[in-house]
């Protein structure tokens, strides 16, 4: 299936040689601030990332296309090095409708701390535990606007695994997951069809979301194995399951007012979970060009202990600075705090451009006071500081 979409994009490219390029090239540096919790993990590394876009269009303008790629290689975790397709898209526009067919990466959502219903593309969590990073998803979409809202109507051909930290990676679970072993509950596996409907629309101030999902989950069960050579290992087993999602944000004066809701019905189990809170900006704080936004979000998840993820109950308290100047430089930073056992979690999110081309990021992420009971124990020695310099063309 991967192939077909490349040749696509070939297809594309030569029918339009007229094709917008852009894209950029990073370096990364990642630096721990402790030793490994477990055997084989690095302690730091720098990688090279690669993320190509072309775009064009013909039918005087009713038609577009776009292919988008990514590729990453590390200087020690063999893990990390791995290439997809993030976008192979055919765009078709008719009167009130919009058609995409090929590989897109696509989000739902509104709030800061977690991204409940945002269920399309699996995530590519090799790039980074906050499931920000996305896999490309072949699809067939729909897309109507009509006076009372807008419809999406998916179909969703061929499932993506979940990306996994091998043996030298950091943040990752004691046992390597050996996704080689990896099982679903339906017998078509990976070639299960799944389909989504949303419906939004905007109210005044209100924006609403209302989705339905119901196909594989990408979310997997880990099962305790063994691989080929006797060794412990994890493995990876997709449910189907069914998800409703709301999601909705109120703008009113300078609050912001979010809430994304869920009710998840599978095979492991049936539950609810929701986050909600609100963003308050300061504007031009102390006579200056700076704005502050303070965050305040809850999520709960009604699973038994164990089974719930890592916001079961907890509060994100957070800060984003805006600096309103020419090298739009941004921070983002805050707590994650468990009620039930005061596990902490802290990450920091800045960027500053530097002329016109260069981009500077910087990630940190430290856990403190994790209980050993917590989902988070297993990253309790993961303190890190990334950095990355890229350039746009």
């Amino acid at each position: 299936m991967r192939s077909s979409f490349v040749c696509f994009g070939l297809l594309m490219l030569s029918a339009n040689l007229q094709a917008e390029f852009s894209g950029n090239v990073a370096l990364e540096t990642q630096s721990f601030s402790e030793s490994a919790q477990f055997d084989g993990q690095l302690d730091n590394n720098v990688t090279l990332s690669f993320k190509p876009r072309w775009d064009g269009e013909w039918n005087e303008g009713d038609d577009l296309w776009s292919l988008e790629l990514f590729l990453r290689a590390d200087n020690k975790d063999a893990g990390r090095q791995h290439a997809d397709i993030r976008e192979a898209l055919w765009l078709h526009v008719t009167g009130d409708s919009e058609w995409r067919l090929g590989i897109n990466t696509m989000f739902w959502g509104v709030t800061e701390s977690q991204h409940l219903v945002d269920v399309i593309n699996q995530i590519d969590q090799v790039e980074g535990i906050d499931g920000e990073d996305k896999l490309g998803q072949p699809m067939l979409h729909l897309q109507r606007y009509q006076d009372w809202g807008v419809v999406d109507v998916l179909l969703l051909p061929g499932f993506r695994e979940r990306t996994f930290q091998q043996q030298e990676g950091r943040l990752r679970t004691p046992l390597v997951v050996d996704t080689d072993q990896a099982q679903y509950a339906s017998s078509r596996e990976d070639s299960h069809i799944d389909y989504a409907l949303r419906f939004s629309q905007t109210y005044g101030d209100l924006d609403l979301g209302l989705s339905w999902f119901k196909g594989t989950s990408r979310d997997p069960v880990l099962l305790a194995a063994f691989d080929d050579a006797g060794n412990p290992v994890l493995t990876p087993f997709y449910e189907q399951m069914t998800q409703l999602g709301v999601d909705a944000q109120l703008i009113y004066q300078d609050w912001i007012w979010r809430l994304e809701l869920i009710r998840r019905e599978a095979e492991s189990n049936d539950y609810n979970a929701y986050t909600a809170g609100f963003e308050y900006t300061f504007y031009g704080i102390m006579e200056s060009a700076v704005d502050l936004g303070m965050l305040l979000e809850y999520s709960a998840d009604d699973r038994p202990a164990g089974e719930a993820g890592a916001f079961d109950n907890d509060v994100f308290l957070g800060g984003r600075f805006a600096f309103n100047d020419a090298q739009s430089s941004e921070i983002l930073a805050g707590f994650v705090i468990d009620t039930d056992n005061r596990s902490r979690t802290f990450r920091v999110e800045g960027n500053r451009r530097f002329g016109a081309s260069w981009k500077g990021t910087l990630e940190l992420q430290t856990f403190t006071n994790v209980d050993a009971d917590d989902v988070l124990a297993v990253f309790e020695k993961d303190d890190f500081v990334q950095l990355e310099m890229a350039y746009y063309f």
